[in-house]
């Protein structure tokens, strides 16, 4: 969500384009829920989880007791242990019974860094080093606190970088070639977001070139264009008027383009590259004709002078 459209908005903000806040879902209330401290289901977990005469029975009470007022949870009606979060993709309820002992790590931490320690490659890549906060407390480490160190790590390394994502979609439920489930592909792709993602993608501007790369690819509609232009950014406009856009945007560094506005200016760029093949070949060929008309030209006149050559030094040569 942060990155396919918060930070979409945020740089229409940034280059200070005219344009109206697109409302899309938010997930954060999901994740407040499940992690935030200290009232998130994992912190409740973890709680349970460091007293010994904890049940899934007392966890879950706890829960309803603690989220009873999050719309985002809710607890099954015919269930005594069982919890509803209302996650992004839908709802998904969540049985108890075994969450306290998948969440419990017995390996003790002395043991995981002697075996780390170890010098046998095969050994030591079983145990990576423990984290910070996980080495500060030798008394308790839950699955769901490492999982949220890793997590962090994830989300940290993405924040550094440019994300690319590639989104994977199940044909069928088969587990079969040739098999497409159109309603269950369909599904894959709301839950995944793709299907937001092209809705604020179409109501905003999936296209934005900087100023520099833009002329450099559209110049050749004006090729006087960059003469006569004090700046790129005016070029820019000029192109753009050139090929009848509308509504596009000129921000401080980039030019924002609507959805198939992109696929425009291509036509118009390959019209132009059309017609410029048209005069390199006129010319080609008007070269390669005029070369060959001069060459066969004086090989004819060569060809008259040799005979008549011929014919000046031997008159009688026709009469024997």
């Amino acid at each position: 969500m942060q990155h396919v459209f918060k930070m979409e908005q945020e740089e229409y903000t940034k280059e200070e384009i005219d344009w109206s806040y697109i409302e899309f879902v938010d997930n954060q209330d999901v994740l407040d829920l499940i992690e935030k401290k200290p009232g998130g289901v994992i912190a409740l977990l973890d709680e349970a989880c460091m007293f010994p005469r904890s049940t899934h029975e007392t966890f879950a009470e706890k829960l309803y007791q603690t989220l009873k007022d999050n719309k985002r949870f809710s607890k099954p009606k015919l269930s005594r242990t069982d919890f509803t979060i209302n996650h992004y993709a839908g709802d998904v309820t969540y049985q108890t019974d075994l969450f306290l002992d998948k969440n419990k790590d017995y390996v003790v931490p002395e043991h995981v860094a002697l075996l780390c320690a170890s010098k046998c490659s095969f050994v030591s890549g079983f145990f990576p080093p423990l984290h910070e906060e996980s080495t500060k407390s030798t008394k308790f480490s839950s699955i769901a606190t490492q999982f949220k160190q890793q997590l962090q790590s994830l989300l940290e390394t993405l924040s550094a970088t440019k994300p690319h994502y590639i989104c994977c979609v199940k044909p069928n439920n088969l587990l079969k070639p040739g098999i497409f489930e159109n309603n269950d592909v369909l599904q894959q792709l709301r839950c995944g977001g793709v299907m937001e993602a092209i809705r604020i993608s179409c109501a905003g501007y999936p296209t934005r070139k900087n100023f520099d790369e833009f002329v450099r690819r559209f110049s050749m509609m004006e090729p006087k264009v960059l003469k006569s232009c004090p700046d790129e950014m005016t070029a820019c406009k000029r192109l753009l008027d050139k090929a009848n856009l509308k509504d596009y945007q000129i921000g401080k560094i980039k030019v924002f383009l609507r959805a198939g506005q992109m696929a425009e200016l291509d036509a118009c760029r390959a019209e132009v590259l059309g017609r410029s093949a048209i005069v390199i070949q006129k010319k080609a060929r008007t070269y390669i004709c005029e070369k060959q008309y001069k060459l066969l030209r004086f090989s004819a006149i060569e060809l008259q002078r040799a005979i008549k050559g011929i014919n000046y030094l031997n008159p009688f040569l026709y009469y024997v």
